[in-house]
């Protein structure tokens, strides 16, 4: 069985420009990246990867010149009012690099209209070759996976799997293993304690502008994670769970540890501990960046 394809996800280091975390990815050794081509609420700053962008373009051409091929674009935010046809950008772009996924979270207290939307967007996202793809989070309107799987239906739309809100919503690697392989888009790695933090420190700055939330759940998910290995979750149990070859992808945004490393370094050490759980060869001890001086 070939080793699955191991990306980083946009979220773990999101002040990164999307051609700098390309380059970034393939000196650390990383197949793929996420990119957020789209912003989670408002007042968050968008990073301006539009097709025609100079940006869309560098980007490419570190793709070219890395190897390294575009996961997943975010975001997609389900509320009462969202349509199909204000995504169409973000399906275009995520068509210019080749992704496979775009993410989806839902914040509307109707699931069946969520569902109804859902379904609208994966018909809207097929023709460019993406997959709506939701992912449950404990302080959203799918706030595990027994309710991803039903705004999913019948729908081509997937669920993307996070260890961090897998435990954090009560569901369990025995969850994981009762679901149709075939809704599964990919899944991410990451980790934390087994307790719920409370009073976590809250950041004088958030990346682009991204909201701090309003309990430790989200600040938690957005920059206190750690790299997996180094906090409790099951994650050998998770990674189990899992069809062979599926692809997984590192989120675990750690404000503090990142500001002390430097994004290299980081990701470097993301991409070594993804070997420990994954059957992937760890990453060179020593690499060098084919783009960043360009």
């Amino acid at each position: 069985m070939p080793a699955p394809p191991v990306g980083i996800g946009h979220l773990t280091m999101l002040d990164v420009a999307p051609p700098e975390l390309v380059s970034v990815a393939a000196d650390a050794g990383f197949d793929a990246v996420g990119v957020r081509a789209a912003v989670a609420a408002p007042g968050e700053e968008a990073w301006p990867v539009w097709v025609g962008s100079r940006m869309l373009a560098d980007m490419l051409r570190r793709m070219d010149d890395t190897g390294v091929r575009v996961n997943d674009v975010e975001i997609i935010r389900l509320t009462p009012r969202t349509t199909a046809a204000e995504y169409l950008p973000l399906f275009e772009t995520g068509a210019r690099l080749g992704a496979r996924f775009v993410n989806v979270i839902a914040f509307d207290p109707d699931l069946g209209r969520t569902a109804e939307t859902l379904a609208a967007l994966d018909e809207a996202a097929a023709p460019f070759g993406l997959r709506p793809s939701v992912e449950a989070m404990p302080y959203s309107a799918v706030p595990d996976l027994d309710a991803a799987v039903r705004i999913v239906g019948g729908s081509g739309a997937g669920i993307i799997v996070d260890p961090l809100h897998l435990r954090r919503s009560g569901d369990s690697p025995d969850h994981l293993r009762r679901l149709d392989p075939a809704v599964l888009s990919y899944y991410q790695l990451c980790d934390a304690p087994l307790a719920t933090p409370s009073g976590l420190a809250r950041p004088a700055r958030m990346p682009r502008g991204q909201a701090i939330g309003t309990g430790d759940l989200q600040l938690e998910a957005r920059s206190a994670r750690l790299l997996p290995g180094d906090g409790e979750l099951p994650l050998a149990e998770i990674v189990s769970a899992m069809p062979p070859g599926l692809t997984v992808s590192v989120e675990a945004p750690n404000l503090a540890l990142l500001e002390q490393l430097g994004a290299r370094e980081f990701a470097r050490r993301a991409r070594a501990a993804v070997a420990r759980f994954v059957g992937v060869d760890a990453p060179p001890a020593v690499t060098t960046d084919r783009r960043s001086r360009a």
